[in-house]
């Protein structure tokens, strides 16, 4: 909940998704603040272009960072990384339906399926409620990945 309430907050302050879920996760990416507020800037609104979802870039980046690749077995380490986006992605997809920020905007769809945290912050902003899914969505991810 700590970090949902960071992230939105951040994302209240004006910083895109990308940076606001990222700034979820500062105490473990072991970076400063402005290293991923720099990290992100390019990729609010779907990397500016309505792509992928900037809360969902943030958090694979989040994971990226928290998880960091064995140089030592490159091919391994992509690996993991891809699964681990790959899951994070399906969640995301099967509770809204889309990835694509310009389709999340125009598709309000799932929003009625919105998390007990999403619920209990009273988050009715639609970039807020993608933030707090992929905060949590990557929280499911640390912890089956202890």
């Amino acid at each position: 909940m700590n970090r949902i309430k960071t992230a939105v907050g951040t994302h209240e302050k004006g910083f895109n998704c990308c940076q606001s879920v990222l700034s979820a996760f500062a105490d473990r990416l072991g970076v400063d603040e402005q290293t991923y507020q720099k990290l992100g800037s390019g990729f609010g609104g779907g990397a500016g272009t309505g792509e992928l979802c900037g809360a969902i870039t943030g958090a694979i980046m989040a994971l990226d960072l928290i998880f960091p690749a064995d140089f030592s077995d490159p091919v391994s380490a992509k690996k993991k990384a891809v699964l681990r986006s790959k899951l994070l992605q399906q969640g995301f997809e099967e509770r809204f339906g889309h990835l694509r920020c310009r389709e999340l905007l125009s598709d309000r769809r799932g929003e009625d399926a919105i998390s007990p945290a999403v619920k209990e912050l009273n988050l009715t902003n639609h970039c807020s409620v993608m933030i707090a899914t992929a905060v949590e969505l990557a929280e499911e991810i640390l912890k089956e990945e202890r």
